[in-house]
C-alpha cells in the first residue's frame, strides 16, 4: 500500500495536492476556522468538486450517460445553494477519495506487451551466396535466407534446422521445462534460445507471420478484449438520479418547502454508495497481500468470484519446472544404480545441460562430491563423454549410443526406458567402457501442495483443468496424482487462448494460472489471470491480474473465498447504503431532517460502509486448504 501511495504521489503531484489541502480545507471549516469571511470548505467544493461537475456534465450532455457523477453534482450545487459550503465540500471530498481508492487499485498492464515486444530478436546472421557471414536487422531477413544461429543465441525467424546438432529452450512458446534436441530437418520457432551448438537453418515464416510476432498479437488483441467492469453505484446511477429527482420535486408541489427539496437532493447523495465498493476491494486486496498473492487489477476480485473453472499450466505451476532424478536403473551384473549414479555425475560436472545439472545435484544432495574427470567432451544434441576412474562413460541420448556403436540390450534395459517414457520420464542413458550400462530417468517434481490445493478448491465448488504445452505422457502423470477434471497436452499459446474463449463464449468464466511468458496470452484473456510471481516470468506477471509472491499455490482456495466473501460485504454495503438513503428521504420529506443533519446521516453512512469493508483485512476462511 506505501509503495501505491508514493507511486501515485510520483505520478498524479496535483490530484493528491488538491486531495491533501482539501482535507486541511475541512479540518479547518469543521474547527469554525474562517479565513476573512471566507469558508476554508470552500476550498474543497472547488478543488474536489469542480472535477465532479465537469465530468457529470461531460457525461450528461455529451454522452447522454446519467451516472452518480450526476447525482453528485446535484447534491453538491443544492448544498451550495442553501450555503451548506461544509457538506458540500465534504460530499466532494469522499467522493474523489472512492474514486482514488478505485482507480489506484488498476495496473498497468501495457508494460507487459512492451516486455514482450523487446524479446524479438533484433538482428539475424545470414549466410551469402559467398560464404560470408553478414549481420542484418531481424526485419530484413526474407523466407528462404539461409542464417547461423550460435550458442546462447535467440533464433530471430521461424524455420528448418539444414545442419548442426544442439538442444533449443522453446520455455517462450510451448512453457515446457527442459530443453529440446534438434538436427537437420526439425524445425524452430523465432523467440526460442539456441543453448549449446551453433547450427544453420533455412528461413520459413518471418516478420508478422513468426511464432513470436503472433503471440505477441495474441496478447494485444487480449487486452483490448477484456473489458472492465462498471462500478456498481454507476449501473445504478440512472435509477438513482431519477427517484432523488422525483422525490425532491414531488416533496416541492406537495410542501411548497423548497428547503426539503433540496435537503432530499443532499440526503440522497450517493457517498455510501460509491465508497461501497472500493473500499471492500482495498480492505480485500489488503488480505490477499497478507496471504501472499499480489492483486494489481482492481476489479480482479469482483470477477474471481464468479470463476467456477480453473486452468493450470503445469511447468513451473503444479510442478516446480525443474527436473529431478527419479530413478536409476543398472544394467550391468555388478554395478549397483549407487555407483551409476555416482559415475554419471561425475562425467556430468562439466555439463551446461539442465538434465545433467539435475544429475550432480541430485548425487551431491545425496553423497559426498563427484569423482575428477578427465577427457571431458560436450557433444551438443548428444550427451557428454568423460573419463572417470579409468573407465569411459557416455551420458546422453540414444543417439549418442548408437553413433558409438553401442546398442541397448539387454531388453530389460529398453522395457525400463519405455515404462520411463510412458510416465512422462526424461532419460539419460549411460554406457560404460563401450556397454549399454543402464539409464537415469528425471522428470519435473511437483509441487508438494498440489494436491491439496485442487482438492481445496474442489470442495468450493471450481472444476480444474490442465493446460500444458509438454507431452501427453507428461499431462497424463501428473493427472493420475491429482483431481484434475480434464486434461490437455501438446497446448501453444494459441490453443490455450482458444480453449479459454470456447469455455467463456459458453459462460463458463475461466481463471487462468501460469507462469511463463507462453502464458501470457492465456492469462490476459480469461476473465482473471493469476502468474507465479517468485519464478515465473516477468511478462506473465505484467499480463495477469494477480501475482502469487512467493509460488505458493496453497493461497488460491483462500482466495476464492476471499473474493466470494468480499462481494457479499459489497452486497450489504450496498443494501444497507440504498436503505439509508430510502430512510432519510422519507425523513427529509417529513421535514424532520434539515441539510445539516441530512449530511450527518450520510456521513454516518460512510462510515459504517468503511467499517464493515474493513473487517475483510483479518478474515481469514474456516478450513484452511
Amino acid at each position: 500500500m506505501l509503495t501505491e501511495v508514493r507511486q501515485w504521489l510520483q505520478e498524479e503531484p496535483r490530484q493528491a495536492a488538491a486531495l491533501g489541502v482539501s482535507a486541511l480545507a475541512l479540518v479547518l471549516s469543521f474547527l469554525g476556522v474562517r479565513i476573512g469571511w471566507l469558508d476554508p470548505a470552500w476550498l474543497a467544493v472547488l478543488l474536489c468538486g469542480v472535477p465532479i461537475l465537469r465530468e457529470g456534465a461531460e457525461g450528461l450532455f455529451t454522452r447522454f450517460d446519467i451516472r452518480a457523477d450526476v447525482l453528485v453534482s446535484l447534491a453538491l450545487v443544492a448544498a451550495v445553494i442553501i450555503g451548506e459550503i461544509f457538506a458540500a465540500g465534504e460530499v466532494a471530498f469522499i467522493m474523489q477519495l472512492g474514486a482514488l481508492l478505485e482507480e489506484r487499485t488498476v495496473a498497468r498492464a501495457r508494460a507487459g506487451i512492451e516486455r514482450l515486444v523487446h524479446l524479438s530478436p533484433r538482428t539475424a546472421r545470414r549466410l551469402e551466396e559467398d560464404g560470408a557471414e553478414s549481420v542484418i536487422p531481424a526485419e530484413a531477413v526474407r523466407a528462404g535466407d539461409t542464417l547461423r544461429v550460435l550458442p546462447g543465441e535467440t533464433i530471430p525467424v521461424d524455420g528448418l534446422i539444414l545442419t548442426g546438432q544442439t538442444a533449443i529452450d522453446q520455455s517462450v512458446m510451448t512453457g515446457e521445462s527442459l530443453p529440446v534436441d534438434k538436427g537437420p530437418g526439425d524445425e524452430v520457432s523465432s523467440g526460442t534460445v539456441n543453448q549449446f551448438g551453433a547450427f544453420d537453418m533455412r528461413a520459413v515464416k518471418v516478420g508478422e507471420d513468426s511464432a513470436l510476432q503472433r503471440m505477441i498479437r495474441l496478447v494485444q488483441s487480449a487486452d483490448a478484449d477484456k473489458a472492465r467492469i462498471v462500478r456498481l453505484a454507476d449501473r445504478w446511477a440512472t435509477w438513482i438520479v431519477l427517484t432523488a429527482l422525483l422525490a425532491a420535486a414531488g416533496t416541492w408541489l406537495v410542501t411548497g418547502e423548497v428547503l426539503r427539496a433540496v435537503t432530499i437532493l443532499v440526503v440522497f447523495c450517493p457517498c455510501a454508495l460509491v465508497l461501497a465498493t472500493p473500499t471492500a476491494i482495498m480492505a480485500a486486496i489488503g488480505n490477499a497481500t497478507r496471504h501472499g498473492v499480489l492483486v494489481k487489477e482492481g476489479d480482479a476480485l469482483e470477477r474471481l468470484a464468479r470463476v467456477r473453472t480453473v486452468a493450470f499450466d503445469k511447468t513451473g505451476t503444479l510442478t516446480f519446472g525443474t527436473p529431478g532424478v527419479v530413478r536409476v536403473y543398472s544394467a550391468l551384473p555388478g554395478l549397483t544404480a549407487e555407483e551409476l549414479l555416482r559415475l554419471t555425475a561425475s562425467a556430468e560436472q562439466r555439463s551446461e545441460h539442465p538434465l545433467g545439472k539435475a544429475i550432480v545435484r541430485h548425487f551431491r544432495a545425496t553423497a559426498a562430491k563427484a569423482t575428477p574427470v578427465e577427457d571431458f567432451l560436450m557433444l551438443p544434441g548428444r550427451g557428454v563423454s568423460a573419463r572417470c576412474d579409468g573407465r569411459q562413460v557416455l551420458a546422453g541420448n540414444a543417439a549418442l549410443l548408437a553413433e558409438h556403436g553401442i546398442s541397448l540390450p539387454p531388453p530389460e534395459l529398453e522395457e525400463e526406458a519405455q515404462a520411463a517414457r510412458q510416465q512422462g520420464q526424461s532419460l539419460v542413458y549411460v554406457a560404460l567402457d563401450g556397454k549399454a550400462a543402464g539409464l537415469v530417468a528425471l522428470a519435473d517434481q511437483l509441487r508438494p501442495t498440489a494436491g491439496q490445493t485442487l482438492d481445496g478448491l474442489r470442495r468450493r465448488g471450481v472444476e480444474t483443468v490442465l493446460l500444458t504445452g509438454d507431452s501427453d505422457a507428461a499431462a497424463q502423470s501428473v493427472a493420475r496424482q491429482l483431481p484434475l477434471a480434464d486434461v490437455r497436452a501438446h497446448c501453444l499459446p494459441e490453443d490455450k487462448l482458444y480453449w479459454i474463449r470456447q469455455q467463456e463464449a459458453q459462460g463458463r468464466p475461466v481463471c487462468m494460472i501460469g507462469d511463463g511468458i507462453n502464458d501470457a496470452p492465456a492469462l490476459k484473456t480469461a476473465l482473471v489471470g493469476v502468474a507465479m510471481g517468485g519464478a515465473g516470468s516477468g511478462i506473465a506477471v505484467e499480463a495477469a491480474d494477480m501475482a502469487l509472491v512467493q509460488d505458493d499455490i496453497r493461497e488460491l482456495p483462500h482466495i476464492f473465498a476471499l473474493a466470494r466473501r468480499m462481494m457479499r460485504t459489497i452486497t450489504c454495503n450496498l443494501a444497507f447504503s440504498l436503505l439509508l438513503n430510502f430512510a432519510a428521504i422519507f425523513l427529509a420529506m417529513a421535514g424532520l431532517l434539515s441539510p445539516v443533519s441530512g449530511a450527518l446521516v450520510h456521513n454516518a453512512g460512510s462510515v459504517l460502509v468503511i467499517v464493515n469493508s474493513a473487517l475483510l483485512l483479518h478474515w481469514q476462511t474456516r478450513d484452511r486448504a
